[in-house]
């Protein structure tokens, strides 16, 4: 009786361990699942992420920049992203006034910019590339004769081995970030001639592709078939020409807050995270941006 008493204890004891150890295991794994929600960009929240990131800023960076929102918003359904396509120095104000939390621009912060607070992050690298109307034979200029051009001293694509017809001028308006690169690389700060200046990225394609003799700047990951790409000095703007620098004509795409990290919301710092993470960078790269070899 004693035996048996024994042998029966001994197997509630052991049934009581086993029970301990599944709690012990099923504990364990909840903790590592809820830390996998906020894993990205060595993120570890205990708790849901809440409150919103407001973005503003340069046109050039509208398919990052909504990729980068929907992605963020679906990894933390209680953020809600915004974002406004305003141009690159209506961007960098919006951060610095606070009305954006972050302003996005493709031109590099100017000194008074960083002397009145602002603080920039390098997210991606873009090419701006020359493109003409698709029945122009063109297809490649010196940076020389792109310099004559834009500066009102070749005006018929017969002087750089087209055919007999005018060349349309198109740019960007003034405050934008791609123009303000284009001009900077041909040394043609506020000098350039343009017939017209158009206020966004998809203006510029429009009206090179339905104007005969036209010319124009955009940014490389809008480019399709509606309209040739020029060569500069023989180099096609490519993603591997673009990030080694063999393709001149390149910027960086920016983000920007008012004051360093340390200074911003959660949201807005997990948000910086997240484009570190595999998932971000893989929505960026997706979205047309070039990537460098981290974010600064």
């Amino acid at each position: 009786m004693k035996k048996e008493y024994e042998d029966r204890a001994d197997r509630n004891e052991k049934r009581l361990l086993a029970a301990m150890i599944l709690i012990i295991g099923l504990l364990a794994f909840g903790s590592r699942g809820s830390d996998r929600q906020g894993s990205f960009g060595q993120s570890n929240r205990s708790t849901p992420l809440r409150g919103t990131v407001t973005m503003a800023g340069s046109t050039s960076m509208e398919s990052i920049a909504n990729a980068l929102a929907e992605g963020f918003m679906n990894r933390y359904p209680y953020v809600m992203v915004t974002v406004e396509f305003t141009g690159s120095s209506a961007g960098i104000e919006a951060a610095l006034t606070g009305s954006a939390d972050i302003g996005n621009s493709s031109r590099r912060l100017r000194p008074e910019e960083k002397a009145a607070g602002a603080v920039e992050y390098i997210v991606a690298l873009d090419g701006i590339v020359m493109i003409t109307d698709a029945e122009n034979p063109v297809r490649e200029l010196t940076k020389e004769q792109l310099s004559a051009i834009y500066q009102g001293k070749v005006r018929n694509w017969r002087e750089v081995g087209g055919t007999d017809r005018a060349i349309v001028v198109l740019g960007r308006e003034a405050g934008s970030g791609t123009r303000e690169a284009f001009e900077e690389y041909l040394e043609l700060e506020e000098l350039c001639d343009y017939a017209n200046e158009l206020n966004s990225t998809g203006a510029v394609m429009a009206r090179v592709s339905s104007t005969p003799g036209a010319i124009g700047y955009l940014s490389w990951d809008v480019l399709d078939d509606m309209v040739a790409v020029l060569a500069i000095d023989g180099v096609k703007p490519t993603a591997d020409t673009i990030r080694t620098g063999r393709y001149g004509l390149s910027r960086p795409y920016v983000m920007v807050t008012k004051g360093g990290m340390e200074e911003q919301s959660e949201a807005v710092k997990e948000f910086f995270l997240y484009m570190k993470s595999g998932e971000g960078e893989a929505l960026l790269k997706n979205a047309g941006g070039i990537l460098v070899e981290a974010v600064q």
